[in-house]
């Protein structure tokens, strides 16, 4: 994948608010943007190993911005999703998280819900996005 207009979303394939999450930027992505790769898979243990990330941290989410173009770049965590959002629903189009906002409390946030999630939003054997 090497347009420019497309970014990666690197998420556990079986987790459940993952799953819903994915499934809400697919319903409303309508400039198709956004592509999807669960951490499990070898796609995105290549991709992550290139920044120093692990792929089997399951508890991070990441964006791949711009995937194989000069300008890629990655987002983990609370930034990560700040960014689809702002992509998908355009709130803002702010580029980076209003100021009160701080990238340690949303990650803190981010933190405590991860830590949670199977519990809350429950699990599933296998990945429920397509591809």
């Amino acid at each position: 994948m090497h347009d420019q207009t497309h970014h990666l979303i690197l998420y556990d394939g079986t987790c459940g608010l993952c799953s819903r999450f994915n499934q809400l930027i697919l319903r409303w992505d309508g400039r198709r943007i956004f592509e999807f790769e669960p951490l499990q898979n070898p796609t995105a243990r290549e991709l992550l190993a290139r920044y120093g990330r692990n792929s089997e941290d399951l508890d991070t989410f990441y964006v791949v911005a711009h995937p194989g173009a000069p300008e890629e770049f990655l987002l983990w965590k609370s930034a990560a999703v700040y960014f689809v959002i702002v992509n998908v629903f355009g709130f803002g189009r702010m580029g980076s998280r209003p100021g009160f906002f701080p990238n340690r409390l949303c990650d803190r946030v981010y933190d405590w819900i991860a830590a949670r999630r199977y519990r809350f939003f429950g699990r599933s054997e296998k990945c429920l996005i397509p591809k």
